[in-house]
């Protein structure tokens, strides 16, 4: 579900004057959409430090002690570099693993699981879930805490409530998340280094350009800040980011601090990026020298294919790719050819995974080369899915409940045992599942990070990454990942001889056992090497430019096929990741370790001269800002409401001879602060207590079922005015008013059975009262008369509702899957009826980039009053139904009879209707291959399409046409007959304010023809 539910859309229905029908008792707070589901109830508890306010639950018990430390550190550290103090108190909102956060109500919708922590600005609220690695919580904090420094800098401190948005907020991700970046991570940053030698190939990027998509904002953004920090002196960050809060954009708040031009800066930095890296091509050699590119874009994969999974004999590859567009899925390929062979799974519409936790994690082959186990998330737990690769079924799902996540599985040689690396309270360890017993046991048991198991070929040992022999606990003081070896049955570790500078990932062996492969950056750059585990002799297996990688610096890239020897790794360059396979065994062999580069430390984000060096000595020092927790306090969480925001109140002011007129209103929100309690207030004025419109509603977040409750009073009026001379000739204004006033108590709940389906339903009790009075004023009479108005209505209302949705949306439209609403409701008191929906929809892609899209679609009221004259009635001419019948394209003089009849029209009226839409949809720019990407350079969908469409009434209806009209459908031996239209048209995306549609339509059942049509709504 939304977590906002349906009363901030019920405020912003009042504040704009705009109501929902009160014959149309919808419940839901959307009416398609993917659910958030609460699979847990979290326990909540406050640790209280001298900056933060720390809201965790107990499972994080352990793992909070270190997140104390990290936050007071960082404050310590940020406040210094950008010589600002926070105003008020930090909330951090910590999370023990990936599914939990993604369960958070502190943040709207569905939260992918790339996001690794956000920072909002209506609390400044900082939520995170820990990484399980420390460094990588670390890390995550330190950029998040950047966040929470820039809002309060640019803004007016303590939230938007009543300061407004912080004006960071309008400059580009590249200047926002590049800072965060370079302040948690520095200069030095083998990742990004690795991004900037793979771009300065080609064409680097202006600082317009910087602000498109293609150049992630985070690994370009960090080296430029890397830059500006480095010519002109890290206390320029801070001075920046102040100038800021008035400069419009990146460029003034450049010219005004560094007295250079943004355009100058960037061609210095392209210069420099130049200077730094391009001599390194020369000392290093192409992927192609130990391989042969095996999954690229060119062959059969997308830009990203990562996570490569060699089959025991070196026949098939299973990897992860985004290469169907939709979602990263695994796809299993022929090493001979690199063809794919089949699609594995496809999460983009199989709602079963939420998560094949892609960017950590990788899977493995048995040794029979049969069966592929693979971590995943499925209902919010971490499962270990065994498929049998030949048929292409999961055999078993092993349930953790347990665990938080699991990461790389490794199969023992004889088939019973799978280790993984497991999250538990945020915490990195390592588990041995016994497939045989059902038996989970854990191997490791500490806050040291420990990840990547893989099994000896003997099956006694695990090689596995750690930073138990480098990292000291107590004061966060973090080593080197190296490479541990632990023995299976005992939980003996001991160190493998390799580096002693840089990470040392992705343990692979050899098919004897005798040595082990794995990635280290120990020169700077993530190369391949092998070390002989005996004797600890090591081996350079590769020398790249670019280097080997995943999605991040820890994400696996390395396989080995167990029995024939193969290594396939993937490897970043030309902007995407591609796996390549080395078969030769001199190349497997590898050589000596090649020396240090000599006057470059390709690591190091230009200039390699820097001004000042304050943000690298405070990153490297562990102990500045690492408190003594003595003296925090710890508290059980109590919710409290706090104001999130005011919608923008409105006030008007108005004057004539008849006096003063004064109309304004405004909408409040509220919440607590973890978002599972929602108050929203509105009101608004206009002349008398009668005109007064007003909503107050309570949505509870806090479990699995969501519910709402609200009361409003919403007056509409309209009338009529005539002005006229009297008798003395003065001007007369003779005013009719009339209002109906809609005051209601409702109730609504969803209860989501998974990410794709839930249930709603709502109750609630509605009275419509009328009222009419007359208004003569002039310069000698001032008369108000009460007139007759029809009786108030009293109705009570309940519904029920089965929602399905699995589509992936496009930019205008749903693209992939299905979607399904089946609604029953009834209306009883003053008027007595049911409304039924059955509402399907169907959209497939049989051929890349062209979606089928299909929808039937039946609304109606059925029962004593379903037709009464009291409710409006159902129009199928609306844009979004039957396409060239809208009630503004009709020309009343030349389309209706001379009696005034208009049948043509008046078939579009009823109390039930039947709509049916199929629809081509595809990209043009996309399949003209003008621009990047998908759709091209512009967010534009083309459509052709065909409706269809029938409204009826019931048998006693009485029409306007004439009595001898039969309102009854065809079926039913009546007169109303199905209209039909077809055409084409264009959707676009305006930057995700809104979608505009612009059609030529064709309707085959009145006089005129072929007619363009404008509507903003997206595709169904």
């Amino acid at each position: 579900m939304s977590s906002t539910h349906s009363v901030r859309a019920c405020v912003g229905a009042i504040v704009a004057s705009v109501a929902l029908s009160a014959t149309v008792p919808t419940a839901e707070a959307q009416y398609f959409g993917r659910n958030k589901v609460q699979y847990e109830n979290f326990d909540f508890e406050v640790l209280k430090t001298d900056h933060f306010d720390i809201y965790y639950y107990p499972e994080e018990q352990v793992a909070v002690e270190y997140a104390a430390l990290m936050a007071e550190r960082w404050y310590a550290r940020l406040s210094r570099l950008l010589n600002h103090e926070l105003s008020g108190r930090q909330p951090l909102i910590l999370y023990a693993s990936g599914p939990h956060f993604r369960q958070t109500n502190t943040l709207q919708g569905d939260l992918g699981e790339a996001t690794g922590g956000v920072t909002e600005i209506l609390k400044r609220r900082i939520v995170l879930p820990f990484a399980g690695p420390l460094p990588e919580t670390d890390h995550v904090l330190g950029h998040e805490l950047v966040h929470a420094f820039q809002f309060d800098m640019t803004g007016e401190g303590g939230g938007i409530a009543m300061a407004g948005v912080p004006s960071v907020m309008r400059f580009p991700l590249w200047f926002v998340e590049g800072m965060a970046e370079y302040l948690s991570v520095g200069a030095r940053d083998p990742n990004t280094a690795m991004w900037m030698r793979d771009a300065v190939r080609e064409e680097l990027p202006s600082v317009e350009k910087l602000s498109d998509p293609r150049f992630f904002p985070y690994r370009w953004g960090q080296s430029l800040w890397a830059y500006v920090a480095g010519r002109w002196g890290d206390d320029a960050v801070g001075r920046i980011l102040k100038a800021s809060r008035s400069a419009r954009n990146p460029a003034l708040a450049f010219g005004r601090i560094l007295r250079v031009s943004a355009d100058s800066v960037v061609q210095q930095w392209h210069r420099q990026l130049r200077a730094t890296y391009l001599p390194l091509m020369d000392e290093t050699s192409p992927p192609d020298d130990y391989g042969r590119a095996l999954i690229t874009p060119i062959t059969s994969g997308g830009r990203l294919n990562i996570a490569p999974s060699l089959s025991p004999d070196g026949d098939r590859i299973v990897f992860l790719s985004e290469r169907d567009l939709f979602s990263v899925d695994m796809f299993l390929a022929d090493t001979k050819t690199g063809e794919i062979l089949k699609k594995i799974t496809r999460t983009a519409v199989d709602p079963h995974f939420e998560s094949l936790q892609f960017i950590y994690s990788a899977g493995a082959w048995d040794h029979s080369g049969e069966r592929f186990v693979f971590g995943a998330i499925t209902k919010g737990r971490p499962v270990l899915t065994i498929m049998n690769i030949e048929r292409g079924n999961v055999e078993r799902e092993v349930q953790l409940p347990e665990l938080g996540e699991v990461y790389n599985p490794s199969w023992s040689r004889d088939g019973r045992y799978v280790a993984f690396s497991g999250l538990v309270g945020g915490l990195s360890d390592l588990y041995v599942y016994d497939l045989q017993e059902s038996v989970l046991r854990r191997l490791t048991n500490d806050a040291y990070a420990d990840l990547q198991p893989a099994w000896s070929p003997d099956g006694s040992t695990l090689a596995f990454v750690t930073d138990r022999f480098s990292t000291g606990l107590s004061s966060l003081l973090y080593g080197n990942y190296r490479i541990g070896l632990i023995d299976a049955s005992s939980g003996a570790v001991r160190p493998l001889q390799a580096f002693d500078e840089g990470k040392h990932i992705n343990p692979q062996w050899s098919p004897d056992g005798q040595s082990l492969y794995f990635v280290s950056d120990q020169n700077g750059i993530s190369n391949l090497y092998r070390a002989e585990v005996a004797s600890g002799e090591l081996h350079q297996v590769t020398n790249l430019y670019t280097g080997i990688s995943g999605i991040t610096a820890l994400s696996p890239a390395l396989t080995v096929a167990a029995r024939s020897g193969e290594v396939a790794f993937s490897v970043y360059e030309e902007d995407v990741n591609a796996v390549y396979l080395a078969e030769e065994p001199e190349v497997l062999a590898g050589g000596p370790v090649l020396p240090p580069f000599v006057g470059i430390d390709p690591a190091l984000l230009p200039p390699t001269q820097r001004l000042t060096d304050d943000v690298a000595s405070l990153l490297a020092n562990a102990f500045f800002g690492l408190p003594d927790t003595v003296g925090y306090t710890r508290d059980t969480y109590r919710p409290k409401f706090a104001l999130d925001y005011i919608a923008q109140p409105s006030l008007a002011v108005g004057a004539d001879r008849f006096g003063t007129y004064i109309a304004g209103g405004a909408a409040l929100f509220w919440s607590d602060m973890l978002g599972g309690h929602n108050l929203a207030t509105a009101l608004q004025v206009q002349g008398s207590l009668k005109d007064i419109a007003a909503l107050v509603g309570y949505s509870n977040l806090t479990k699995r079922l969501n519910w709402t409750v609200s009361a409003q009073q919403i007056p509409y009026l309209s009338g009529f005015v005539n002005l006229f001379i009297d008798q003395s000739g003065h001007l007369v204004e003779d005013v009719l008013l009339l209002r109906q006033t809609n005051r209601s108590i409702s109730s609504t709940f969803a209860y989501p059975l998974s990410r794709v389906q839930r249930i709603e339903g709502s109750a609630g009790f509605l009275n419509i009262t009328f009222d009419a009075e007359r208004r003569i004023r002039g310069v000698f009479i001032d008369t108000t008369i009460n007139l007759d108005a029809r009786d108030a209505l009293n109705l009570g209302q309940a519904s029920a509702a089965l929602v399905y949705d699995n589509s992936f949306f496009g930019i205008a439209s749903p693209l992939l899957g299905q979607r399904y609403r089946l609604e029953a409701g009834t209306t009883f008191g003053s008027l007595d009826f049911f409304t039924g929906i059955a509402d399907f929809r169907k959209y497939v892609m049989p051929v890349r980039p062209f979606t089928l899209a299909a929808r039937v679609l039946h609304y109606g009221r059925y029962g004593p009053d379903a037709d009464t004259l009291a409710l409006p009635p159902l129009f199928l001419g609306y844009d979004g139904l039957v396409r060239g019948y809208g009630f503004g394209s009709f020309d009343f003089f030349e389309e209706c009879e001379i009696d005034g009849s208009c049948p043509n029209y008046s078939q579009l009226w009823g109390s039930k209707m039947i709509v049916a839409n199929l629809e081509i949809r595809f990209p043009p720019l996309g399949v003209l291959g003008l621009g990047s990407g998908l759709f091209g350079f512009l967010p534009i969908e083309m459509v052709i399409f065909g409706d269809a469409g029938l409204a009826w009434y019931g048998a006693d209806r009485i029409d306007f046409v004439g009595d001898e009209f039969d309102d009854r459908p065809f079926f039913s031996g009546g007169d109303r007959r199905p209209i039909y239209s077809a055409g084409t048209g264009l959707r676009m995306n305006l930057f995700g304010i809104a979608i505009i549609e612009l059609d030529w339509v064709y309707p085959f059942n009145r006089a005129r023809g072929g007619h363009f049509q404008f509507s903003f709504a997206p595709g169904f």
